[in-house]
């Protein structure tokens, strides 16, 4: 090897460990930032002559250079946080944002999964770029289509009360009333009474109280009244009754059978002729044990459940995120709906992303398609909502590293430096 190659050797290793370098201290100002993933050099070495021009004598190289810039995809430790759209994957895939990155506009892909609302109610990352998944229809029902994921600003309209299911134990030991059943003065011709409540077709609600009345041995009457000022044609304080029917119970306390009269509701302001269906339990009539309900036992008269399916309108008050992506919006009348699924994407060759810097990727023909789906489906990690992935990256390791770089960068210098002083003799030769 001649006193110059050495020096253009010793030129080659500056700048191979000098890129290095450059790599760790990427990596260290990255400690702490959301979703990043280290880096790491790939030296290769470097030779004087092409292959095609090899001979059987062994030729010198001509130093290294760093091919290539490999990143590491190896998980980040999970951060707990406060926040209900924070995002975290605990395994494989990228979440998928869409929006204006570096005034390029397109779809990139992510591993930091700081979300929050933005006044479009969709969930966006601090850049502005929406995170897309599978949207819902007011129903909650998910589709096929992918979409920004919107949150805020979600609207459940009132649902008029249909179908109002009561439990209770009623006391076999009361009397049979001899007195006329008095609507005017329900509670002084009843044995009993449970409160429910039941909404209209504008989610106003509507404290409906019903009355039993034991009529003889195993049997009853039930009454549902509401106040008179609820009602159309009715007299505030007078109770007025919308619907009714009788039970009947086996010696041993099971519902035998029940039967319901007209049930008609014409609630003011709200849509006439509302219906509600009352059901006291699943009689022996109707196919079942008689006990899953509404029974007639040698105990105190007692209401055990209650349930109907009607409800206020409602705006979302808050979210939750399960594992598989579902979002789940947690209403202000206490309902709550799907609102869509966050989708993750994944690629046959990671490696052939390319960095576009905010945290994000850009696919490329060396990466592949993205492979789109739910989370934990097709090898796809879950998501942990209220954590973020932290930096992949070890601090002491790539102190490590950079000590390395540094000696191998004095190392090159000292070629230089030694190849100098000689071609320094070599001219002194002369003199």
């Amino acid at each position: 090897m001649s006193i110059l190659r050495s020096m253009n050797t010793g030129a080659a290793g500056l700048r191979a460990h000098g890129a290095a370098i450059g790599v760790t201290g990427d990596n260290i100002a990255n400690v702490n930032t959301v979703g990043f993933k280290r880096s790491r050099g790939v030296f290769e070495d470097l030779l004087g002559r092409s292959i095609a021009g090899s001979s059987a004598i062994p030729q010198a190289g001509a130093g290294s250079r760093l091919a290539h810039i490999q990143q590491m995809w190896s998980q980040g430790a999970l951060l707990t946080t406060e926040a209900p759209t924070d995002l975290a994957i605990s395994g494989g895939g990228f979440f998928m944002v869409e929006g204006n990155a570096g005034g390029i506009d397109g779809r990139f892909y992510t591993r930091a999964g700081q979300f929050a609302i933005d006044t479009d109610g969709q969930l966006v990352n601090p850049n502005g770029l929406r995170l897309m998944g599978y949207t819902a229809d007011d129903a909650g029902t998910l589709g096929a289509t992918l979409g920004p994921i919107t949150v805020g600003g979600r609207t459940l309209p009132a649902s008029p009360t249909t179908e109002a299911t009561i439990a209770a134990n009623l006391d076999s030991n009361e009397p049979v009333l001899t007195a006329p059943w008095d609507p005017t003065n329900p509670g002084e011709t009843s044995n009993f009474s449970t409160n429910t409540t039941v909404y209209d077709s504008l989610g106003n609600a509507h404290e409906v109280t019903v009355y039993y009345r034991k009529t003889a041995d195993n049997a009853w009457d039930w009454h549902a009244m509401v106040d008179g000022g609820d009602v159309t044609g009715g007299t505030a304080g007078v109770p007025f009754e919308g619907a009714s029917g009788s039970l009947t119970f086996t010696t041993e306390g099971a519902l035998d059978t029940e039967t319901a009269g007209a049930s008609t509701w014409d609630f003011v302001g709200a849509t006439p002729g509302q219906t509600v269906d009352f059901d006291f339990g699943e009689s022996i009539a109707e196919g079942g044990d008689g006990f899953g309900g509404t029974t007639q036992l040698a105990s105190d008269s007692v209401t055990t459940a209650i349930e109907q399916n009607g409800f206020s309108g409602g705006n979302v008050a808050g979210i939750s995120v399960a594992a598989d992506g579902t979002v789940t919006g947690v209403f202000s009348n206490g309902q709550r709906r799907v609102l869509g699924q966050v989708a993750l994407a994944d690629f046959a060759s990671e490696a052939g992303l390319d960095r576009a810097g905010q945290n994000l990727w850009v696919a490329t023909e060396r990466s592949g398609e993205a492979l789109v789906g739910a989370p934990g489906a097709g090898g796809l990690g879950s998501l942990v909502a209220g954590a973020l992935e932290g930096s992949n990256v070890d601090i002491g390791q790539e102190f490590v590293d950079m000590i390395a770089f540094q000696r191998g960068f004095q190392a090159s210098s000292r070629v230089i430096t030694t190849a100098d002083e000689m071609y320094g003799e070599l001219v002194n030769l002369k003199r």
